[in-house]
């Protein structure tokens, strides 16, 4: 096994071990901001529905308050106007949903699905907790939804909610005494979902990975090229030349020339060394013939 090749070797072996480090730091590090923007993207929906249903209590409810015993008004409901206003987000967005999930609701539209339905029972059955945060498989990809529970904390729900006859008969024209009743105080009804799409920036995390996994390739591929440009100028062509010379100095050829050993480096000191030895072993024979 020559030098080039135990050189190459040991080369190649550093250069896949960091190679595979750099992909495994490098992809972990991509998914995790990927995830990280989901999150961020879903948190922002959250917020906006918080701050319209926020807005919608305390702006747009008290002003239509007064007209409910004639007429039914469901903007002025804080969940109605949050999923109507971004419903609008939807028709640039498709994959974007923003969801008021409830297990009785009035507007058969909230009814919660099967997956709702348990992220509902989730907070139902564990009271402490204030958020779910996971990751379900579409027809149209990979989702990943943020949810927090709806809880009723302000006894004025009940004025809708609790019996048929204490709700608004204007309400029980539009939505009917079936449902949306029986709910109680402190009770979780629902919960406010979130689905942000990971598809877009899964994808993006893998063509950044690829495209630095290329480039890093090319540089070790290149450096290891430089490498052995060197060591074929610097080692390997000064130790042949060497070798060849002492061949020809062993049958007794001091006609070679010496060896032209310049610079200080290790491969210089040997040409000098091998220089003096031969001239020594000239000497010696000389004497002896």
């Amino acid at each position: 096994m020559g030098l080039r090749l135990k050189f190459n070797l040991v080369l190649l072996a550093i250069l896949a071990a960091g190679l595979a480090a750099s992909a495994y730091v490098s992809w972990t590090l991509l998914q995790r901001n990927a995830r990280e923007e989901v999150l961020r993207n879903g948190g922002l929906m959250m917020e906006a529905a918080l701050a319209i249903r926020g807005y919608t209590v305390r702006q747009v409810k008290p002003h239509i308050d007064p007209l409910l015993a004639e007429t039914f008004i469901p903007q002025a409901v804080p969940a109605y106007a949050a999923v109507e206003t971004l419903s609008e987000l939807r028709k640039m967005h498709p994959d974007y949903a923003y969801r008021e999930a409830t297990l009785n609701p009035t507007n058969l539209r909230d009814r919660a699905s099967d997956w709702e339905a348990d992220i509902v029972r989730a907070f139902r059955d564990s009271a402490e907790r204030k958020e779910i945060i996971g990751e379900r498989d579409t027809p149209t990809g990979r989702m990943l939804y943020i949810a927090r529970p709806i809880r009723i904390k302000d006894p004025a729900c009940l004025a809708c909610h609790s019996v048929p006859p204490a709700a608004p008969a204007s309400m029980l024209k539009v939505y009917g005494e079936a449902n949306g009743f029986g709910w109680k105080l402190d009770e979780v009804i629902g919960s406010q979902i979130v689905t942000v799409p990971m598809q877009h920036p899964i994808a993006n995390a893998r063509q950044t990975f690829f495209s630095f996994m290329t480039a890093l390739g090319i540089t070790f591929a290149s450096t290891m090229l430089v490498l052995n440009l060197l060591l074929e100028w610097l080692i390997i062509r000064p130790i042949t030349r060497m070798s060849q010379a002492a061949d020809e100095v062993s049958t007794g050829n001091f006609a070679v020339p010496e060896f032209a050993a310049t610079g200080r480096d290790e491969v210089a000191v040997l040409g000098a060394s091998f220089n003096r030895m031969r001239r020594s072993l000239a000497k010696a024979m000389e004497l002896i013939g």
